[in-house]
């Protein structure tokens, strides 16, 4: 799949007014640096950074600033995915949330959640995909009716493919729902898929795996989970003796998978961000009277629990 553009170095500093909330989705210089250096990880007072500072191969060559509003969010997001294709990333996520840039699960309603992430997959997709790729392209959604919703709403007139995950069931008023066999789902001339929001029911993400496995490894083909909120498995939200499969999904199918862009919002006292775009390093912004201020950095994701409890109540 060809690169659009090459991605661009952000001249801004790491200083950001806060973003708003995004429009029209009615549906569902100069720097002072100090740094200590453990292992991997790297704790950083409030810093500004210039562009060229001279570190040549370091992550300040992708110092991207946090987003001020969702059109700087999708361009970011393209870059880092199209970096990502090059360096022959085969599974990718995607996570921000989609009630504001500020916003975290659950500020708003689940079914306006989901028709926003529809909304920025179509805007995604016209900045990563050119024309000619389109029919090359299958975006899954959740389960057959968020499919017909999306061919009359943001996917209207569009060559992209829609498909879907599960179906109803005789059981569906009860949370069953039937998995989709994927092998009869995939097409030979398919190059990309995207997952969107496959989170409501936990069948979703065990189908996704089923997808990566038959239609995705050993071949040249590449698989982005857009908003899949995965932290959800990642933490242990399913607890392993109800949920073995999906829980193993932890060690199998999550290691392989590579973070390209994300954002989590921490509120509260020690307000700040969990902010990544590939190839640059996970970083945690200190948000203060509307600012953000970058004051760790480290290699590896680091766990949620370890952010809001640990990093930012230190800095």
């Amino acid at each position: 799949m060809p690169l659009l553009s090459s991605p661009t170095v952000s001249c801004s500093p790491l200083l950001f007014s806060s973003p708003s909330k995004p429009q029209g989705l009615t549906y569902r210089g100069l720097g002072i640096e100090k740094e200590k250096n453990v292992c991997s990880q790297r704790t950083i007072l409030p810093r500004l950074i210039s562009a060229g500072d001279g570190r040549s191969g370091s992550s300040v060559e992708y110092d991207v600033p946090f987003p001020s509003d969702y059109t700087q969010l999708l361009q970011q997001a393209k870059e880092a995915t199209e970096l990502a294709i090059k360096d022959n990333k085969q599974l990718m996520e995607i996570e921000f949330p989609t009630a504001g840039l500020d916003s975290v699960p659950g500020d708003g309603e689940g079914g306006i959640e989901m028709t926003g992430s529809m909304q920025l997959i179509r805007e995604f997709c016209d900045l990563v995909i050119s024309p000619e790729k389109y029919t090359r392209t299958r975006i899954f959604f959740p389960e057959a009716s968020e499919v017909t919703f999306a061919r009359k709403s943001a996917f209207g007139g569009c060559s992209l493919k829609l498909d879907y995950l599960t179906k109803p069931s005789f059981f569906e008023d009860f949370g069953f729902v039937s998995k989709v066999k994927m092998a009869d789902r995939v097409k030979p001339e398919d190059e990309l898929f995207i997952v969107g929001y496959p989170y409501f029911n936990v069948n979703e993400m065990l189908v996704v795996e089923e997808l990566y496995k038959e239609a995705v490894v050993n071949t040249s083909r590449k698989l982005i989970i857009f908003n899949g909120e995965l932290d959800r498995i990642r933490s242990g939200y399913y607890p392993p003796f109800f949920y073995p499969k999906l829980g193993a999904l932890s060690q199998t199918l999550l290691p392989k998978m590579e973070t390209v862009y994300y954002i989590h919002n921490f509120k509260g006292r020690n307000a700040g961000v969990l902010f990544r775009c590939y190839p640059g390093p996970w970083k945690v912004l200190r948000k203060v009277r509307n600012k953000y201020y970058s004051v760790h950095e480290q290699e590896d994701m680091p766990s949620l629990k370890q952010v809001a409890l640990d990093i930012l109540p230190s800095t």
